[in-house]
């Protein structure tokens, strides 16, 4: 029989995909699903909308609405909540090391643990000490950070990218059921029940 399963596309800029990341794993193994954890960019998907940065700095009033429903959903949550000061923050170097990560058991607490450090402590993930702390918190060897900037593991990003794109992705977090996009961590919960019911 072959497991249910999601595909979560997170980009660690992403303010939302931080609620998803520390909520994803105990709701998926409530529903019998797999999850294929997916780093990924929203900088060039933004681009191509004609965009030049995130919307929430595009329009002042949105950012402020998602800080203040940050708010209230970390509350909820019990999860830790502090505004980096550098928004949005460059995440390149934590997905090339969360791709190296990930084919590891350990790389689901790498994630989590770059997410603790920029949305719950307001660190800033470009800097490499940040990501060495990482994974270091979570058991993987530091020179993951070096082997992530091999020509290989840069192009296996831009690829994951295109692949955003070609399958209609626009925004993080996102869930792909087969072809079924699911936008949003308001929208978690529906990615699950889709698998289970479509199986």
């Amino acid at each position: 029989m072959t497991q249910l399963r999601i595909e979560f596309w997170f980009d660690f800029a992403s303010t939302y995909s931080y609620l998803s990341a520390m909520r994803l794993d105990p709701l998926a193994r409530a529903a019998g699903v797999g999850v294929t954890w997916r780093p990924f960019l929203l900088g060039p998907i933004f681009a191509a909308q004609g965009w030049t940065t995130s919307p929430f700095r595009i329009y002042p009033a949105k950012g402020r609405y998602m800080w203040r429903d940050m708010t209230r959903r970390t509350q909820a949550l019990g999860l830790p909540l502090q505004q980096p000061d550098n928004l949005p923050q460059n995440s390149v170097l934590a997905a090339r090391v969360a791709q190296l990560a990930l084919g590891t058991p350990k790389g689901v607490a790498f994630c989590k643990s770059v997410y603790g450090a920029e949305f719950g402590q307001g660190r800033d993930i470009a800097d490499p000490v940040v990501i060495r702390a990482c994974l270091e918190q979570s058991g993987l060897p530091c020179d993951m950070i070096e082997a992530a900037q091999s020509d290989d593991n840069k192009r296996r990003l831009r690829r994951s990218v295109e692949e955003a794109m070609a399958r209609g992705l626009f925004g993080a977090p996102s869930f792909t059921v087969g072809d079924e996009l699911f936008w949003g961590d308001d929208r978690l919960e529906q990615a699950l029940d889709w698998a289970v019911g479509h199986a």
